[in-house]
């Protein structure tokens, strides 16, 4: 029973658009994907600034299409390891279910 609370718990630490599964990420891995977040936040916090700067509608879309690129890349990086990790464990330990899940989210990606 106290698995069952224990999970219950974890899941309402997350937002509702999460699964309720956790990976737990080494500090490298970890480390390389905040850096990538926080540029991307600094990259966003200028744009906000170039807006309060009445700066020229096209400087404003050169950097918000960076930012998109950034975000790109983040998700490349983050898939790649997904795949390397959670997908390749999965399926040794028989978990074929993987694949569609892995499925989905392709298709989610490229909306």
């Amino acid at each position: 029973m106290s698995d069952f609370i224990e999970q219950t718990e974890e899941m309402d630490d997350c937002c509702p658009h999460c699964s309720g599964k956790h990976k737990e990420r080494d500090e490298k891995e970890r480390k390389d994907l905040m850096n990538r977040l926080k540029r991307i936040e600094g990259q966003v916090r200028g744009v906000e600034k170039m807006l309060e700067k009445d700066a020229y509608c096209t400087d404003v879309l050169v950097q918000v299409s960076a930012i998109t690129s950034a975000l790109n890349s983040f998700n490349k990086v983050l898939l790649a390891n997904h795949m390397k990790t959670c997908v390749t464990e999965n399926i040794r330990n028989g978990n074929d279910e993987i694949i569609d899940e892995l499925v989905v989210t392709l298709q989610k990606l490229m909306k």
